[in-house]
């Protein structure tokens, strides 16, 4: 396996950009417990009723559809909650899916991802009873009885970005989409500028391949589930020298994965979960770019377990950690010390606003 070395670190330059208002706070990483008992300091609920309604990447994707899932399962262990979930294999099964839930009297139901936005406000709409959240995503009527949970994704991939450049032995790095929709180009906005950050800091010329900001235009595969796609379009990216990729396509990331594990040199940045733990390719794996959904999922229906649900907006960012980067696992020794402080120094940076990070895709 290849060993990553470094180039020469110089002193950082801020960079101008538009900065998000996050107008929620995020969830901590783990729910509250009693100290004594260990137990969540929730009691049973069985009156109250949260559902789930997947993307067509199901609940296996090892990506965003299976955090949400996690987090309602923790809610339910917690919360002592009654609960019903529906998995879509294509777009035509959202709108049933959500109906579906709103029969069974779901007290909320989420719709998890940008494609579910319209039948989960069409739902929030004809239910004002009812409450409803949309995750990666807002509600064009913005109802009383909806919530988004969004996350500017852009800040961690900033930071990925520019460790990406920072860490490639071939000057080429790569991104790639499943669609081209906010929640998707809204990490590829930010590692483009991470990559322009480090060529800026220290007059380098890493290419990045698959995404142009400016033109907002670059590859996708046409969706999330065809890993063959995925695995096609690292194919190409590989040709032209690549050596450190980030998919952002949920399950087609997997494709992805199983190329670069066949080139046996190149590495792999995952996106949503910590692809370290949630994948099989962990000794690929260099980082991940971490979006908190799970928790904020928990932390929702914890709101309307307690009668305290709002539509006031969850926004993740790196202030309220809501995003982030993973652990480095296997490559901890592999990112030298200095590569790591000049991260943290980058995430004070976002955080101060002395840095901040523009994408026409965040949310606001």
């Amino acid at each position: 396996m290849r060993s990553f070395k470094p180039k020469t670190l110089f002193s950082l330059a801020a960079v101008g950009v538009l900065a998000l208002s996050a107008c929620g706070e995020a969830p901590d990483d783990e729910p509250d417990t009693d100290e004594e008992n260990g137990e969540a300091q929730a009691e049973d609920n069985p009156d109250y009723t949260a559902c789930l309604v997947s993307d067509e990447g199901g609940w296996d994707d090892q990506s965003f559809n299976e955090s949400a899932y996690t987090g309602l399962q923790n809610a339910i262990d917690d919360f002592g909650i009654n609960s019903s979930t529906a998995e879509s294999s294509s777009e035509a099964d959202f709108g049933p899916n959500v109906d579906a839930m709103v029969q069974q009297g779901c007290d909320l139901t989420f719709g998890v991802g940008f494609l579910l936005e319209d039948a989960i406000n069409d739902a929030a709409l004809d239910n004002p009873d009812l409450n409803f959240g949309i995750i990666d995503s807002t509600l064009p009527d913005e109802p009383d009885n909806g919530k988004p949970l969004v996350f500017n994704t852009s800040e961690a991939s900033y930071l990925a970005g520019y460790l990406a450049a920072s860490m490639t032995e071939t000057d080429t790095v790569a991104t790639f989409g499943g669609l081209q929709i906010p929640s998707v180009t809204v990490f590829m906005d930010g590692f483009a500028d991470g990559v322009e950050r480090y060529n800026e800091d220290h007059d380098a010329e890493v290419s990045l391949l698959g995404w142009d900001k400016d033109a907002q235009d670059g590859s996708f595969s046409g969706g999330f589930d065809d890993q063959s796609a995925g695995r096609a379009l690292t194919e190409q990216f590989l040709a032209q020298d690549a050596d450190i990729i980030m998919p952002v396509a949920g399950p087609v990331g997997l494709g992805a994965a199983g190329a670069i594990e066949d080139d046996g040199e190149a590495k792999l940045i995952w996106v949503d979960t910590d692809g370290y733990e949630s994948t099989d390719y962990g000794d690929i794996i260099l980082t991940s770019v971490l979006k908190q959904i799970s928790q904020a999922v928990y932390d929702t229906v914890e709101e309307g377990v307690a009668g305290d649900f709002t539509s006031e907006p969850y926004v993740g960012d790196l202030e309220n950690e809501g995003v982030g980067l993973a652990p480095f696992h296997d490559f901890e020794d592999e990112v030298p010390d200095e590569v790591k402080d000049k991260l943290s120094e980058l995430t004070e940076e976002i955080i101060s606003g002395e840095t901040v990070v523009e994408s026409e895709n965040a949310p606001q």
